[in-house]
């Protein structure tokens, strides 16, 4: 560890990084009766902390390590961090990006005079191809995270951190991808002032972190959410782990609604739009406040990343409601007669907004609706979800059904007494010119598709709701062809969203 601590201190990221500012943010310091700090690593040249890392590697080759040139696989922050250092040293650089990755990170690559090669549909097959490069031409890889010269710039950060503010603080809070960031920062702090919390910070469904310290031993994901993409790794790194295993305190998880929450949070306490694994830290302090109950104290956040896929806002929009919990989702079941909508709105939901209300005409006994409501705060969810039981509304709470909230509140319109044997799933595919129509192809035409919904999300993968009809005796082959499709799949047969409204 003290030669980590030396290579953070003697780090040469200054020659491209600038220290960014420790801010404070008074409006998210009274809403959550904390000091809320937050690092700025959004403003670096290249929007995020990744250029700290990829140049103190790159400034460390030899002269003739320089002449190779360098290469690395990556579809964003890194990729940019890379290219950046590369063209400050006048080092030839290739980037091997996904096929997937939007043009904007692209076009940011090029614009520093790398050479991008684009490669597969995610970060390993990328990843597999950056690797046969390197056999063949001999350049230089700078790995995204798992270096000890790359961990020593990410390190750097914590350095500034304490620098900022020598006084109490209570907690850090780090997101963790590959590790690399945690890894150095929790190395520092630990080593300067262990009294500090060091917390790392995951998005829930990509969480090899999380599962890897918990079984004490690096654990493989099966597969990662993509929605923050900058941390999207199945596997961390065998350096980072081992760093973390002996400095951090623990891992706090989120999901995407607070995920969105953390951006706007950032947002209002900045006026900037960082992407979503940028406000994964503030995301998961502001879930640590409410879930220990932590008053009066310091608590730094690390802005990572701001390198926002502008299409994507319209969804963290739609979503952040939920993650600061002032919104609820339910299905209500109401006598379906004249002035029914009308009794409910008035004597059930009274003078809270409502904020979605779906309708359609299914049943002429009963009818569902699909309808959100402002709340306070989870508390008043429950209250609500009891007076309508109390009332004799049957309700189910889809706050946190994630069908309901990317698919089913699109489409109310009520069963199709024509469609038998109906079974739902959610697959997702990369997001590339011709890729719905690729993944309709895939389909084959084998069975019947009953239903469907898609909408662009300005993600790297597309999410696709389908209904297909699968007679009984088919229901063997259908699987075996499920596996054989190649694409991240979730059955939703028997989910209560689509039972009720679908």
């Amino acid at each position: 560890m003290q030669k980590l601590l030396r290579q953070i201190l003697t780090s040469r990221v200054y020659e491209a990084a600038v220290e960014t500012p420790l801010d404070e943010a008074p409006v998210l310091s009274h809403l959550l009766q904390n000091r809320i700090l937050l690092k700025r690593e959004d403003l670096q040249p290249v929007f995020s902390f990744k250029l700290r890392g990829a140049y103190n590697r790159i400034a460390h080759l030899s002269s003739e390590e320089r002449q190779c040139g360098v290469i690395t696989a990556s579809a964003g922050n890194h990729a940019q961090g890379v290219a950046f250092s590369a063209h400050k040293l006048n080092i030839p650089a290739t980037i091997v990006m996904p096929v997937t990755t939007p043009s904007i990170k692209i076009e940011a690559v090029k614009r520093f005079g790398a050479i991008v090669e684009l490669h597969g549909d995610n970060y390993s097959e990328a990843a597999e191809r950056c690797a046969e490069l390197v056999e063949q031409t001999g350049m230089n890889f700078i790995h995204p995270f798992d270096d000890e010269l790359v961990i020593a710039g990410q390190g750097t950060v914590a350095d500034e951190v304490l620098r900022q503010n020598p006084g109490p603080i209570h907690a850090v809070f780090i997101p963790v991808g590959g590790g690399g960031l945690l890894a150095g920062m929790a190395a520092y702090i630990k080593a300067l002032r262990p009294e500090i919390k060091v917390i790392g910070v995951e998005p829930s469904d990509s969480d090899a972190m999380a599962r890897s310290l918990e079984a004490g031993r690096r654990v493989r994901l099966d597969s990662v959410g993509i929605f923050a993409d900058g941390v999207a790794v199945r596997e961390v790194g065998k350096l980072t782990y081992r760093i973390c295993r002996d400095c951090v305190d623990e891992i706090v998880k989120v999901d995407i609604d607070e995920l969105c929450s953390g951006i706007k949070g950032v947002f209002e306490a900045t006026r900037s739009i960082v992407e979503p694994a940028g406000a994964l830290a503030l995301a998961g302090l502001k879930k640590y406040v409410r879930e220990r109950n932590v008053q009066d104290q310091t608590l730094v956040a690390v802005n990572s990343g701001a390198n926002m896929n502008f299409e994507r806002l319209r969804y963290v929009a739609e979503r952040t409601q939920i993650g600061e919990r002032r919104e609820a989702l339910f299905a209500v079941t109401i006598p379906e007669r004249p002035g029914a909508l009308r009794e409910f709105c008035s004597d059930m939901v009274g003078e809270r907004n409502i904020t979605e209300f779906n309708y359609r005409l299914a049943d002429r006994e009963r009818a569902q609706i699909f309808v959100g409501i402002s709340i306070g705060d989870d508390t008043e969810r429950l209250i609500f979800s009891r007076q309508l039981t109390e009332a004799g509304f049957d309700n189910v709470d889809l706050t946190d059904n994630e069908l309901a909230k990317t698919h089913v509140r699109y489409m109310v319109g009520g069963r199709s007494e024509a469609v038998t044997s109906e079974v739902l799933f959610r697959f997702w595919f990369p997001e590339r010119p011709g890729a719905l129509g690729n993944f309709l192809a895939a389909m084959g035409e084998s069975w019947n598709i009953s239903l469907f919904h898609y909408r662009l999300q300005g993600g790297d993968f597309g999410r696709v709701l389908i209904g297909l009809e699968i007679p009984e005796g088919e229901q063997v082959k259908f699987r075996r062809f499920l596996e054989k499709l190649g694409y991240r799949y979730m059955e939703e047969t028997e989910n209560p969203a689509y039972r009720m409204f679908l």
